[in-house]
């Protein structure tokens, strides 16, 4: 079975390591957050000004206050920083993120990402993802491999406007887990349970690299 995007969102978790300072992007890796796995500790960057988010409040104790670059209603933790998003990009530019975890409609076999603008459609901006791709050490997507046509996101050559150059390095979707290799083409790592090699080969566009048996996804 394909995972769900909670799914997606805990398999990531399981690449964050004790000590990271993390950026989550707009939708799916903000669902990150509620699945840090216990015995580490971390510190979650928004890009518009604040270190130590914590899960997602209960319903009836949200603070329309604090929320995230996607509008969501947050939590804080002990020892959080609110700040203003000057501050927020000057991090991010001088690379003091340790991973960034974003979402994207389109990558490429060689690492590029395509992010945010679909032409003909109005969005209010770019946000903060040029500056984070640009800038992160580590960069892991969260997005669906197949859109709602059945139609391959992990192509070729991305068709969207980019937002970055051959600066992704993992890939985590519904379907698998894939590193990008340096030379180019996917690598498949893992795959979601019940989910067939064959399958992902079907519905990866890009070059699929596929060596040796395939193990299933694990979330714990």
């Amino acid at each position: 079975m394909a995972f769900s995007k909670e799914e997606i969102a805990q398999r990531i978790a399981k690449e964050i390591k004790d000590g990271y300072y993390v950026n989550l992007g707009i939708g799916i890796p903000t669902l990150v957050a509620n699945y840090i796995p216990k015995g580490i500790n971390i510190v979650l960057q928004s890009e518009n000004g604040l270190l130590g988010m914590g899960p997602f409040p209960f319903e009836g104790e949200e603070d329309a206050d604090l929320i995230n670059a996607g509008k969501q209603t947050i939590t804080t933790l002990p020892g959080s920083s609110i700040f203003d998003s000057a501050m927020s990009f000057g991090m991010i530019r001088a690379q003091k993120v340790d991973l960034t975890i974003l979402g994207a409609m389109e990558v490429s076999e060689n690492g590029d990402i395509a992010n945010w603008k679909i032409p003909g459609k109005m969005v209010k901006g770019m946000g903060g993802a040029m500056d984070l791709v640009a800038s992160a050490k580590n960069i892991i997507v969260a997005m669906q491999h197949i859109n709602k046509a059945g139609e391959s996101k992990l192509l070729p050559n991305c068709t969207l406007p980019l937002t970055g150059v051959k600066c992704i390095r993992k890939v985590v979707t519904e379907l698998a887990v894939l590193d990008i290799l340096t030379e180019g083409g996917f690598k498949l790592l893992e795959r979601a349970p019940g989910v067939s090699v064959d399958f992902i080969k079907q519905s990866t566009l890009g070059r699929l690299v596929v060596e040796g048996e395939i193990p299933e996804m694990q979330l714990n």
